[in-house]
Order: C-alpha cells, then structure tokens, then sequence
C-alpha cells in the first residue's frame, strides 16, 4: 500500500526559511554578492536542505538570489539600473493607486500605521531600518488595497519587497524618517478628504524623494553600487 506523505511539515519548514532569509537579504545582513552554501545555511538555521533549497528557489523567483551553476547560491546585486527600473514601476502603479483609494480610506487605520512609521529608526541599526520599513511598506500597501484593485495590491506589494533591500542601504546612512511621517500625513488627509489628484500627486513626489535619497546614497564614494 502506498504511503501519502504529509505536505504540513516541509511546507512550514521552508516557509520558516523564505522568511528568514529573506528579511536577513533585505536587511542586508546577507549583502549583495554574498555567497550562499544550503549545507551552511541548513547548519545555522537547524534546517534540512530541502526547505533550504526550496527557500532559496522562491526567492530566485523574486529576484533576491541567483543560483550559480555548480556554485550554489549568490545573493542578487543591486545596480543602478534595478533601483530606476523598480521605482519607475512604483511611480506607474502607487499615485494611480492613490488616486483610486481617494474617498475610500478609513483615515483612523492609516493613522494608526502611520503612528508606527513615524517612531522612526536608528541609521546605521539594520534591524530598527527594516522595522521601520516594514510598517511603512503595509501603509503603502493599504493604500493600494484601499483602490479595490487586489491585483495592483499583490504586484505594489512585490515591489515593495525590492525596493525595501535598496532603502535599507540608504537609510542606514540618513534618517528620513521625519521626512516621511510628514508625507504620510498630507496623503491621509488628501484620501480622508477625496482629493484624488492631490492623493496621486504626493504619492508620486514621495516615491520619487524614496529614489533620489536612494541614488544619493548607494553611490556615493563610500558605498559604490554597479552600474
């Protein structure tokens, strides 16, 4: 008789290790250009190599690793043309989701998340980067779920999985955070109030200020990026 194998296990197990990884790669504690071994990463983690391995094919599917035929596993560089191709993305699909969530926004809950950006980070502190970023990526991501579009939401929330690795190496060398915490106030009030061109036109002005400060900083002569 054949035996059904139960699914529950591995799955969990290799969605424990997409998660780790993946915030350990954005929070560039594995830079890019880092090499990965399945045989290390199973042995510091206490996993198999078959959720690690599984992990690491999910991720090369959003673009955080590559494999290396023979090699094993290298964590992706981050170049100039990455970060202008996935801003110019957000810039496409972020002020059209604002102007569709204007007038339909529970302002209080925006607040809320807002209140949680606007505690700020320590620059130079990756782990206070990445909490600071991850509040601030469901904010955005509310707001395009807010646009009764859950396709824009899903694709708005892959980007934001990109540029969350490029923003936390410009901000662990300026704190924006106030910048930020002021921009997120004009769009609640601009969405509380439906103003749908205004709502459109600071999204755009604030993922666009997302990118220069990003441009700035990756490359500058102390932290080179390729081109």
């Amino acid at each position: 008789m054949s035996m059904v194998l139960p699914l529950e296990a591995p799955q969990s197990l290799t969605e424990q290790a997409v998660r780790q990884l993946r915030r350990d790669i954005i929070a560039t504690e594995l830079p890019p250009g880092a090499s990965l071994s399945e045989a290390t990463l199973s042995a510091a983690m206490g996993l198999g190599k078959a959720p690690i391995r599984a992990a690491l094919a999910r991720l090369a599917d959003e673009g955080l690793v590559a494999a290396l035929p023979r090699r094993g596993w290298v964590v992706s560089l981050v170049t100039i043309r990455d970060i202008h191709e996935v801003f110019d993305l957000r810039l496409l699909l972020e002020p059209e989701a604002a102007r569709r969530a204007a007038g339909r926004v529970d302002a209080e809950h925006l607040k809320r998340l807002d209140a949680v950006c606007a505690a700020g980070y320590q620059p130079g502190n990756g782990d206070s980067a990445i909490d600071f970023l991850e509040a601030n990526r469901r904010f955005h991501v509310t707001v395009a779920e807010l646009s009764g579009n859950a396709r824009l939401a899903r694709q708005l929330g892959r980007l934001l999985d990109e540029s969350t690795r490029m923003l936390v190496m410009g901000l662990m060398r300026r704190d924006r955070s106030g910048e930020m915490a002021h921009e997120h106030e004009e769009l609640i009030a601009a969405l509380a109030l439906g103003r749908a061109e205004e709502a459109a036109r600071i999204m755009h002005e604030q993922v666009d200020a997302s990118r220069r400060m990003v441009l700035a900083a990756l490359t500058s002569p102390e932290l080179g990026i390729s081109v």
